[in-house]
């Protein structure tokens, strides 16, 4: 009787820890969900030019990193530089080519990295950073690069020196 109990609170705590890992899983399951909703969000409300659906994507204490050395923007110069840019109807169209989410532990944070396209320019790099902010996952950092193919880094980099020094 007693190896009867004990063999019973060993299957039920099986059960209780499998019941647990399930969670976690969907949860995971469900935060990947959302952050690939609100990435993918990102750039089709920046295709449409629609400005208030596109930075209500952002954290109160966001920045965007654009490809230009001095493109670094705190939330609130990012929304004038968006808001100058969406009122003549245009914004910028980038396709998800990828993309890789990881999510902290305490599932609050997350990171990525994806390659994104875009007709005239080609191929991008974005990496960034979500937080939960009032329930929802929001970017609190974008970095948007042009990968630069190691054997042509070189000439790049010394034109590119080139360009900053005259500035």
């Amino acid at each position: 009787n007693i190896k009867y109990k004990f063999m019973k609170g060993n299957k039920m705590r099986i059960i209780i820890l499998f019941i647990l890992i399930s969670l976690t899983a969907c949860n995971q399951a469900n935060h990947r969900e959302e952050i690939n909703n609100t990435l993918d969000s990102l750039h089709y409300f920046a295709s449409m030019a629609d400005q208030e659906n596109y930075i209500n994507l952002f954290s109160s204490n966001a920045v965007f990193f654009g490809t230009d050395i001095a493109e670094r923007w705190p939330i609130e110069e990012f929304k004038t530089y968006v808001k100058s840019r969406f009122d003549t109807g245009t914004g910028w169209t980038y396709k998800k080519n990828s993309r890789n989410i990881y999510i902290a532990k305490d599932h609050k944070t997350a990171w990525f990295d994806e390659l994104v396209e875009n007709k005239s320019y080609g191929e991008f790099r974005g990496t960034g950073v979500l937080v939960i902010e009032k329930n929802k996952w929001k970017i609190s950092q974008y970095n948007l690069l042009l990968p630069i193919p190691n054997d042509y880094l070189q000439k790049y980099a010394n034109e590119i020196k080139k360009y900053y020094s005259k500035n």
